[in-house]
């Protein structure tokens, strides 16, 4: 797996986003586990960077949250794909010239540019991501309606 920090932090993003862990020992363990050995001194500039805090879960202990975090719905899975939120009914795609624009729940972007990304689609040349916004950047020939298709595969 590529170990670049953009990469990293990424997954140290899904990983806290759909995992509650306590402990930088627990996220380590974690990101070892996604093929990212780190060292706690590196997670530790990674958390501060990405305004990872700590705050309050159901049961009233201290987890990791990404910033603003009561606004995000926490997934089980970190492998959330347009087909699982399409089902959920927040999934809108509209398209300009060879871009397609899919809009996402707020937090699930990087989620569906993964998912997109790494399935090879033919005619889709690469993603970029925000928050709950995913811009799809499309071949000149490809044809919409195989693209809808594709994407409901993914």
């Amino acid at each position: 797996m590529r170990q670049d920090k953009h990469t990293r932090l990424e997954v140290i993003k899904m990983i806290i986003s759909s995992q509650e862990l306590s402990t930088q020992d627990e996220l380590l363990r974690e990101l070892e586990k996604a093929g990212f050995p780190s060292t706690q001194a590196t997670l530790s500039r990674d958390l501060h960077q990405l305004h990872i805090g700590k705050g309050h879960n159901e049961r009233g202990n201290y987890i990791y949250m990404l910033p603003n975090q009561q606004r995000y719905q926490r997934v089980s899975d970190t492998h959330m794909t347009v087909q699982q939120i399409n089902r959920l009914g927040a999934l809108s795609v509209q398209f300009s010239g060879n871009l397609a624009v899919l809009h996402t729940p707020p937090g699930h972007a990087n989620h569906v540019a993964y998912d997109i990304d790494h399935a090879e689609l033919s005619h889709i040349l690469g993603t970029i991501a925000g928050d709950d916004t995913v811009l799809v950047i499309l071949d000149e020939k490809a044809d919409r309606q195989e693209v809808l298709n594709q994407l409901s595969l993914v």
